[in-house]
Parts: C-alpha cells; sequence; structure tokens
C-alpha cells in the first residue's frame, strides 16, 4: 500500500517540479540568446560590438543562431538587442502658425501617420527621429503654406497636404520613417477682432442677398400679376366684342323659323332694359278714362 502511494505521489512532484524550473529554463535560454520571441508589429535588432548583425521582424518563436550564426550566442555579452515597434501611429499638430498673402495670420492644424519601416535607420541615423519628423512637419507645411492667398489657403487643403507629404517624405525614409497619408485638417484665423469683423461683413453680405433675393421675388409676382391681368382684359374684351355678333345670328334664326317667338323675345329684352335703367313705370288699366282723356286732349 504504502510503495502505491509512493508510486502516486512520485509524478505530482516531478510535475510540480517542471512548473517551477521550466519557465526559468526557459528564461534563462532566452537570456542566454538561444531563442526570442518577436511580438506582432515589432523589430528586434542586434548589435554586437557596436556594430548591427541583423535584425528579426517576422513574429513568432526565432532562434538568432539559425538567422546569424554562432555570433548570435555573444551578443547577450557584448552587444545589445533593440526592440523598435512598428505600429502604424498618428500625430496632429496645432496652430502653425502662417500668414497669408494678404498678411492675415492663420492657425494651421496638421495631421499624418507615420510608422517604422528601416528600424536601424531609426535607431542609429538620428538621435530623435521622432521629434525631428514632427519639427520637418511643421515647417514643411509652414513653407508651403505661407503668402499664400486666403482663398486658395481655405480651399485647396487636399492639394496643399500632398504638396508637404511630397517634402517630408524623402528625409524622413532616411530617418527609417515611413510617412503615411498627411492632411491639413484645419485653418482658422488667431486674430479674434479680425473674425468679429468678418462675421460682421457676412451678416451684413446675407442681409443683402437675402433681402436682393425678397425683392427679384416680388418682382416676378407682380409681372406674373400685370401678365395675367392683361391676358385676362384681352380675352374679356374678345367676348364682348363677340357678343352682339352671336346674339344678332341667334335673332336672326328666331326670325326666320317663329316672328312670333322674336317678337316675345324683343318685348323681354326691352323689358329688361327698362327695369335695368332704373325709370319710373306708372301702369294703368287697359280701359282707363285717363287714357281717354289724354287722348281728347292731344
Amino acid at each position: 500500500m504504502t510503495f502505491g502511494i509512493d508510486m502516486a505521489i512520485g509524478p505530482i512532484i516531478g510535475f510540480i517540479i517542471g512548473l517551477l524550473y521550466v519557465p526559468l529554463l526557459l528564461g534563462i535560454a532566452r537570456a542566454l540568446g538561444l531563442y526570442a520571441i518577436v511580438r506582432e508589429r515589432e523589430a528586434q535588432v542586434f548589435t554586437l560590438f557596436g556594430k548591427v548583425i541583423g535584425t528579426l521582424e517576422e513574429p513568432g518563436i526565432r532562434f538568432p543562431i539559425g538567422y546569424f550564426g554562432v555570433k548570435a550566442l555573444l551578443v547577450p555579452f557584448f552587444g545589445k538587442l533593440y526592440r523598435v515597434p512598428t505600429t502604424l501611429r498618428q500625430h496632429y499638430q496645432r496652430d502653425q502658425m502662417v500668414n497669408s498673402e494678404e498678411g492675415t495670420p492663420m492657425g494651421v492644424g496638421i495631421w499624418y501617420e507615420m510608422q517604422v519601416s528601416d528600424p536601424v535607420s531609426y535607431l542609429f541615423s538620428n538621435a530623435n527621429p521622432e521629434g525631428s519628423l514632427q519639427a520637418n512637419v511643421a515647417s514643411s507645411t509652414i513653407s508651403t503654406l505661407s503668402n499664400l492667398e486666403m482663398d486658395k489657403m481655405l480651399e485647396d487643403r487636399h492639394q496643399l497636404s500632398r504638396r508637404v507629404r511630397a517634402a517630408v517624405s524623402p528625409l524622413s525614409e532616411q530617418w527609417g520613417y515611413k510617412l503615411g497619408s498627411v492632411y491639413i485638417r484645419k485653418v482658422a484665423f488667431t486674430d479674434r477682432q479680425m473674425v468679429d469683423n468678418i462675421t460682421e461683413k457676412v451678416v451684413k453680405r446675407l442681409v443683402q442677398v437675402t433681402s436682393a433675393m425678397k425683392q427679384d421675388g416680388e418682382n416676378r409676382v407682380g409681372l406674373i400679376k400685370s401678365e395675367t391681368a392683361y391676358k385676362v382684359s384681352q380675352k374679356m374684351a374678345e367676348a364682348a366684342a363677340a357678343r352682339p355678333a352671336i346674339v344678332g345670328e341667334a335673332l336672326n334664326s328666331i326670325a326666320e323659323r317663329d316672328p312670333e317667338v322674336l317678337d316675345a323675345v324683343m318685348e323681354v329684352m326691352e323689358t329688361e332694359q327698362l327695369i335695368s335703367s332704373g325709370a319710373e313705370v306708372d301702369v294703368l288699366p287697359r280701359n282707363s278714362e285717363i287714357l281717354v282723356q289724354l287722348g281728347g286732349s292731344g
């Protein structure tokens, strides 16, 4: 029974010792340069006696001795390992001061992307490559936009951004950087009084344009009304001129077919005219003596 317990405890103790010593052994092997772990978006530069012997950029577990030979084993003792991040980074510089052609002070904001493309040049070509790149972008932006017309500075930012990138890219490549997109995101006035003056002018101009549009609309409406009234009066005149001929033709047609109806129509028309005239009419019986007396006196 005791022998069985010892047989069960032995593997457990071995497993625990393995958990304790295997990471330690791996760490010692890594410190001695037997293998290296290259992370995503990372480059490892190996130097020996102040000289670069090689670079590892592919992510994963790598064995430097297979790439650089036996001298890779001397790096932990007589050299140095540099880890360089190669991720794409973005930077935004605010309020770069430039003057327009009219002498107006403007504040320019420029946004750009950067990525390490040559780790060796990045480490040894410039003591401060990131700061130098920022200064180069700022100076190129100022030189490109200075003394430009204000309209062009405000409207042609896409073309100006491409010019800044073309000016900065050659020097950034010497420092191990790859310059990505460059864009002038903001062009603003820095003089508050000038901003207020421009705002006032814009408001006045908007008022003028609005009043001009309103007056033009009223003129167009008045013109349409006058044209419509003219056409209506013209049609009414044509109708009034055509009425006697139409009525005369109708009366002639009635006279040809039935003269009695024509007489009745004429009497009705005469009565209507008499009523519409507003004259006083005295209506007497047919056999009235007044008519006899009037006839006798005549």
